[in-house]
């Protein structure tokens, strides 16, 4: 008989993100995608939340020394082959993350999670200098939606050319690419735009995602899906454009197969997406 020979183990993803207790978002929604997507989770808590699809009913922070903590303890024993960083809403934190990742080298998915759905700024002008400072220039990729662009801009995105040039300035001024998310903007079709700054090898390159906008309330989570989602796939090994890609195919799936919970902006179906192999073979 022949041993049969023991299959690759899975990419190793750490999550830096809050958790949320109805599960949307957050570090639960992180640990279901790379799970759905052929990861091994690991977490590293910076903010503790009671919420659900109607909005957050309260938050108690991490102290920095213990986020920092955890990801040492992730790291160190099991190893990271990516990463994705969500909201960090303090510089202390911000300082504490940048620090522990400090000689780590795999691929950073930054989700600058800045502007609530109401519209209300969540972190202060201190914390998103840090984050430009420590973070922005670690990560392969940084995925604004568009009112955190407008707002890491400076400035109103009216029109698509004008979250093409934000996400330029951004990825220019932080030699990092660009992942501008369009679903804020108006209209019956949702474009988001990769910019890919000059490398020695190539120029600088823009890669457009267009498809039609899904009619419905449950996309509590989105955000965090796709980052975890595009950090997986590059755990995987994939190039940064393929991974992106096949990780909006994944949040748009999930979209569609929503089970229905919840009286507000409802979670994904993570649970249904269940095709995986194909896309990241």
């Amino acid at each position: 008989m022949t041993t049969p020979a023991p299959s690759s183990p899975p990419p190793r993803i750490l999550s830096i993100a809050g958790s949320d207790s109805s599960g949307g978002a957050g570090i639960q929604a992180d640990i279901k995608t790379i799970a759905m997507l052929g990861g091994y989770a690991m977490t590293a808590v910076t903010a503790i939340t009671a919420q659900n699809t109607v909005g957050v009913q309260g938050i108690a922070a991490i102290a920095p020394e213990m986020v920092a903590q955890q990801i040492a303890s992730c790291i160190e024993d099991i190893g990271v082959d990516a990463i994705k960083i969500g909201m960090l809403a303090d510089p202390q934190v911000i300082a504490a993350v940048a620090s522990a990742l400090e000689g780590v080298s795999a691929p950073i998915v930054l989700d600058p999670v800045m502007i609530a759905t109401s519209g209300a700024e969540l972190v202060g002008p201190d914390a998103v200098a840090a984050l430009r400072e420590r973070l922005f220039p670690r990560a392969a990729l940084i995925t604004p939606n568009l009112p955190e662009l407008a707002h890491l801009a400076g400035r109103l995105l009216a029109s698509h050319e004008a979250m093409i040039a934000a996400a330029e300035e951004l990825a220019e001024a932080s030699a990092t690419a660009v992942l501008a998310k369009g679903g804020h903007a108006e209209g019956e079709r949702i474009s988001d735009v990769l910019y890919l700054p000059a490398t020695e090898q190539d120029g600088a390159r823009i890669v457009s995602f267009d498809h039609a906008r899904i009619d419905t309330r449950h996309t509590h989570g989105t955000g965090c899906t796709l980052s975890s989602a595009i950090a997986t796939l590059l755990g995987h090994g994939l190039p940064l454009e393929h991974a992106v890609r096949l990780a909006r195919q994944f949040v748009l799936r999930a979209i569609e197969e929503a089970p229905g919970f919840g009286a507000g902006h409802g979670p994904l179906g993570h649970q249904s997406v269940r095709s995986v192999d194909s896309r990241i073979s």
